[in-house]
């Protein structure tokens, strides 16, 4: 078994959190557990039952809590489906399969069909992102739409900084707090609780440290589905100029946003998704 946590006790406190955080969820929601061959999967579902189908696949460090601010906009027309990705602090079996080959597209596929979803717009944030793209590049026909949030997978993945900003949290709580700002991009005054989540998270979890294999200019200009991306343009975790360059090249039907002044995390973006969602 995969060991995620740094220790048993930092896992209760970070299960803890995310069940207070299940149990404010500022919509009605159904928690569902979905079988697959990587271990259980948990999905948040909520929005109207007949509503268009959307998959939402969170970032590293983070669960489907990470769709709070962005619920309530993207469930009003729409039957969304946070799911927990594996190996990752939520509700979902800790495994990691390798990310090169098919086991993560392969993953995603069971848990479509243990929705009973043919097919569904996909919208991902980082690591998220990438395994949207990861889907949508090997399976094209089971991805309607595919909404990108800081996708990794695009651009160079500027690993100098991140271990660099990563050995900050071994200088205790002041260097946690400067790491998780440095990584996000976020102030202490614009996202407070976001900062104090993330913070508690990187205390007792373990993140993934490799490298994102990147996406082939082939497998991105064989995409014909909708696709939306926003990144920030001042990223530390990826290129984002060179994410925003590869979409215009490969997928010249693509809506690309650059953010001005944003970091990796990229939030509030709710209203905007939901609007191409709705087509």
């Amino acid at each position: 078994m995969t060991t995620i946590y740094s220790s048993p006790g930092g896992e209760r406190v970070l299960r803890e959190h995310y069940l207070r955080a299940l149990r404010a969820w500022p919509v009605p929601a159904e928690h569902l557990r979905v079988p697959t061959g990587q271990g259980e999967t948990f999905v948040l579902a909520c929005g109207p039952r007949q509503g268009p189908p959307v998959v939402l696949l969170h970032g590293s460090g983070a669960n489907a809590g990470a769709w709070r601010g962005d619920i309530s906009a993207l469930a009003r027309a729409s039957r969304v489906y946070a799911v927990d990705l594996i190996g990752e602090p939520g509700l979902s079996a800790p495994s990691r399969p390798p990310l090169e080959g098919e086991d993560h597209a392969r993953w995603l596929e069971e848990v479509l069909d243990g929705l009973g979803l043919t097919d569904t717009a996909v919208v991902g944030m980082s690591l998220g992102g990438w395994a949207a793209l990861d889907l949508a590049t090997r399976r094209p026909g089971r991805v309607r739409r595919l909404g990108l949030l800081c996708p990794g997978g695009l651009g160079r993945q500027t690993m100098g900084r991140i271990m660099a900003v990563l050995a900050l949290r071994a200088l205790g709580p002041w260097g946690q707090r400067r790491a998780v700002r440095a990584m996000t991009g976020l102030s202490a005054t614009e996202a407070a609780p976001v900062l104090e989540t993330l913070e508690r998270t990187f205390r007792h979890f373990r993140p993934r440290t490799e490298r994102l294999p990147a996406f082939s200019d082939q497998a991105l200009g064989a995409l014909t589905m909708p696709v939306l991306a926003f990144v920030g343009d001042r990223d530390l975790m990826f290129d984002s100029a060179e994410s925003a360059a590869r979409l215009r090249a490969c997928v010249p039907h693509a809506q690309i946003r650059v953010l001005p002044g944003t970091g990796h995390a990229i939030l509030g973006q709710g209203e905007a998704i939901a609007e191409f969602l709705a087509g």
